[in-house]
Formats: C-alpha cells, sequence, structure tokens
C-alpha cells in the first residue's frame, strides 16, 4: 500500500468536512457560553479550545469548574471519557507513520471523530493520502476555535441564569457519546452497571466527576466478564 501526502489530499480533507462544521457551530457555542459562566476570560477560553480541542472533555472541565479547581478529578474524568481515542490512534498509524516532523505531531495531537470517520471511509475507498486526514482536521479544529469564540461573546452579552436548559448540553453530549457503541441487547447490563455504579456512588464522593470514572469502570469490568462468559460457553 502506497501511502502519499499531498497538497491536494489536504485541500481533499478540508473540502470534505465542510458539511460537518455546520454541526459544530450549536456545540461550539455551548462550550463558549459556559466557559463565560465560569469566569473564563476569552483569551482563557480560547487558549483552552485550542490546545484540549475535545468538546466533551471541555464540558466536562467547566461543569466541575470551582475555586480551587479540582484538577485530579477533572483529568481522571476527562481520561475515561476519550479513552476512545486510544483506539482511533492506531486505526491512523499507517498514515501517521507517514509523515515526518510537525505534520506528524500535528496529526496525533488533533485525532477526534468527525476527521477520524472521515479518514477510515478515505482507507476503505482505497486512497491513501496521508494529509487528507490533516485537512480535515485542522478545518475542524478553526472550526471549533471560532465557534467557542462566538460562545464566548454571545455569554457576554446574554446572561444565562444557571438553570437556563442550554446548560443542559452536558449531560445531552455525554448520553450522545453513548449512541454510536451501542451494539444491541447484549450491552444491557454492561451499562446498567455502570449507570447504577455512577448514580450510586455519586452523592458519596467529594467530586461528581469520580463517579463518572467509577461508572466507566465498573461497566467495563461487568463487560469484560460478560465476554469472558460468553467465551468460556463457545
Amino acid at each position: 500500500m502506497r501511502i502519499a501526502a499531498t497538497r491536494a489530499g489536504f485541500l481533499r480533507g478540508a473540502r470534505a468536512t465542510l458539511p460537518l462544521t455546520v454541526g459544530l457551530l450549536p456545540f461550539g457555542l455551548v462550550v463558549g457560553v459556559l466557559a463565560q459562566a465560569q469566569g473564563l476570560s476569552a483569551f482563557e477560553q480560547a487558549a483552552m479550545s485550542a490546545l484540549v480541542f475535545a468538546g466533551a472533555s471541555q464540558i466536562l472541565a467547566l461543569e466541575l469548574w470551582t475555586d480551587p479547581a479540582p484538577i485530579a478529578s477533572a483529568t481522571l474524568a476527562a481520561v475515561a471519557v476519550n479513552l476512545r481515542f486510544a483506539l482511533m490512534g492506531p486505526a491512523l498509524a499507517p498514515w501517521i507513520d507517514a509523515v515526518r516532523g510537525w505534520r506528524r505531531w500535528l496529526m496525533v495531537g488533533t485525532i477526534v471523530d468527525h476527521a477520524w470517520a472521515l479518514a477510515i471511509a478515505e482507507m476503505r475507498a482505497g486512497r491513501h493520502d496521508a494529509l487528507f486526514y490533516l485537512g480535515s482536521a485542522a478545518m475542524l479544529w478553526g472550526t471549533w476555535l471560532i465557534t467557542t469564540v462566538l460562545g464566548h461573546a454571545l455569554g457576554a452579552a446574554v446572561a444565562l441564569p444557571r438553570g437556563h436548559p442550554l446548560f443542559f448540553a452536558a449531560p445531552a453530549c455525554f448520553i450522545a457519546l453513548l449512541v454510536p457503541f451501542w451494539r444491541g441487547r447484549g450491552d444491557a447490563a454492561p451499562w446498567a452497571v455502570a449507570a447504577a455504579v455512577s448514580l450510586g456512588i455519586g452523592p458519596l464522593l467529594p467530586n461528581p466527576a469520580l463517579a463518572v470514572v467509577a461508572g466507566a469502570v465498573a461497566g467495563s469490568l461487568a463487560g469484560a466478564l460478560r465476554d469472558t462468559a460468553g467465551g468460556g460457553r463457545g
């Protein structure tokens, strides 16, 4: 398999991402509004979006934002939410290995769901231009930065009360993240264990972020036990 790295591939990746940028608009606005409501300056919010580039993690961190910030628990919760990227990276390994220097680091640092899905579709279609991924990721990164900055400006112009429906975006985001991973009724038991542990242990923990981690670990163990038992019967 010959892998290229061309400017044409970069531009094709950027164009392929254009329809997806529309979906980032409301999500980015919510993150910006949340950042403004938690007291982050426009520069701090922009720096967060540029460096983190992970909407679910940013919402989670902003929801937990206090003074002093719960760095350890927020980090653990973000890791639990983003473990899927550890599986996405190896799928892109042939393309990542094909480039050198700063472009490789950018590819590793900008792994994101939409660009990853487009890259996998390119691979399956038999097209192997590594810079296709970088083009799509760059377009998404720029869009994300702009929309979150606009959200911060919106939050500054229109003060929203803490109970406003817009802030339901946080739990809605995490619920939406589950949808692609549902594989049928066989997943019901691990998911139920994860939900029960998270809800049950949450009130007992000093920070609700730890409940996310506890639920993720419990659900993973339940899924592993299910798979092991199923293999033993087979």
